[in-house]
């Protein structure tokens, strides 16, 4: 059986996600994914900044793969 994350290891992972903007967008989620104490475990400036930046960094990266057109098919690989 596989243990589920603490309260911090998902905040981070829904930071990488790229899907959120804020800490303050993570707590909601983690609220909504029923974990305890999740301003307990997520107040002060270090976390906040930490997973702020995290998620900035995320977008970006997702922005960026977005915006990179997919290669198109060489004739070779279509004629096979």
């Amino acid at each position: 059986m596989k243990i589920p994350p603490s309260t911090l290891e998902r905040a981070f992972e829904l930071a990488r996600s790229g899907d959120y903007a804020s800490s303050a967008e993570i707590r909601l989620q983690l609220k909504r994914e029923r974990h305890d104490q999740v301003e307990a475990h997520l107040q002060g400036p270090s976390i906040s900044r930490q997973l702020r930046l995290i998620c900035e960094e995320a977008s970006k990266s997702r922005s960026a793969a977005a915006a990179t057109p997919a290669a198109a098919p060489t004739p070779e690989a279509s004629a096979s």
